[in-house]
């Protein structure tokens, strides 16, 4: 299997003027080892690994000097043979597998209750928390357990960060969202589900880093159970397609995502791409789905991320397979 080693590419930027690191067929699994959030602040797998200095350490001034910060590290482009500007591309997660460590924390300037006087500097202050990921029956992290001091919980790792290559601009893979998808750390990028995204360019240049161990809804500190992790995918090609936004298919549902300010907004914005969705491709009447969003109680609001920094927030309007067929 064609992989790609941890620190043999990082990248910071979205840019479709990248060299390909990759190069696969439509329908091929490939590997990927990614890097944490903060660039390998976890930096060793022993029992009592060393933790880089948020502030004093040399690399971590380096990353923070820039705006925005050289943060969420990525790898790619991976061109993808087939995939043409005007298709859109079917990314399948087969697999998130968390290293040993993960971490969580609050970082000064940024998430929920950056500003807090109420809750002072217990919620301002820097604070970094590590989070062991232990394997589970599979003898993997991938349906293991998150140890965070005395307490523990299932694991459910996803990947925070994919994108392609966007069209016309240069973006941060921190910062960078839109129809191209990038940092949206939504939960339900997760292994067993498919990820539509439009394509821009040929190749499509995939990018994929950021992983998690899990996350809560919203994200509120701005860093989830942040994590390296070994990532395998396969991407399929669907020809002479252009879709609203991104989506995600699941095994028994399908879910549209809406990214925007304020959250509303995104919710908005997600309930319309489902509505074209079940219009394009299952025969509902914008009318009959109108009404079921409204009515049927197994219509769902998913908030993946709604923190305070220079990103949009990210909603998902998720509906039942079981369901999509015309009502009337």
């Amino acid at each position: 299997m064609k992989t790609i080693k941890i620190n043999e590419v990082q990248k910071y930027l979205l840019d479709a003027r990248d060299e390909p690191v990759l190069r696969v067929a439509a329908g091929e699994t490939f590997c990927v080892e990614t890097d944490d959030a903060l660039t390998g602040l976890v930096q060793d797998l022993s029992d009592t690994p060393k933790v880089r200095d948020m502030q004093d350490d040399p690399l971590s001034k380096e990353l923070l000097s820039f705006n925005p910060p050289k943060l969420n590290p990525v790898v790619g482009p991976i061109y993808v043979e087939g995939a043409e500007r005007g298709d859109v591309v079917e990314i399948e997660i087969v697999s998130v597998e968390p290293w040993r460590w993960g971490y969580t924390g609050i970082l000064p300037n940024n998430g929920a209750l950056r500003d807090s006087h109420r809750w002072g500097a217990e919620v301002r202050d820097l604070h970094i928390e590590l989070i062991e990921h232990v394997p589970g029956p599979s003898g993997s992290t991938a349906d293991g357990k998150a140890k965070y001091g005395a307490i523990e919980w299932d694991l459910d790792p996803f990947i925070g960060t994919l994108a392609v290559a966007p069209d016309r601009e240069v973006v941060s893979s921190l910062t960078g969202q839109g129809d191209f998808c990038g940092n949206i750390d939504c939960r339900d990028i997760q292994a067993g589900n498919k990820i539509q995204i439009n394509c821009n360019h040929d190749g499509a240049l995939v990018y994929v880093g950021d992983c998690h161990g899990g996350q809560g809804d919203t994200e509120f500190t701005v860093l989830a159970d942040e994590t390296r992790a070994t990532v395998k995918l396969k991407v399929n090609v669907i020809k002479n397609k252009k879709i609203p936004g991104v989506r995600i298919e699941k095994p028994d549902s399908i879910v549209a995502i809406g990214m925007d300010l304020p959250l509303d907004e995104a919710v908005y914005s997600a309930a319309d791409n489902l509505m074209h969705w079940m219009q394009d491709e299952y025969g509902i009447s914008p009318r009959d789905s109108y009404l079921r969003f409204s009515a049927d109680p197994d219509f769902r609001v998913r908030t993946y991320q709604m923190v305070r920094a220079s990103i949009s927030h990210i909603a998902g309007a998720e509906y039942p397979k079981s369901r999509l067929k015309p009502a009337f």
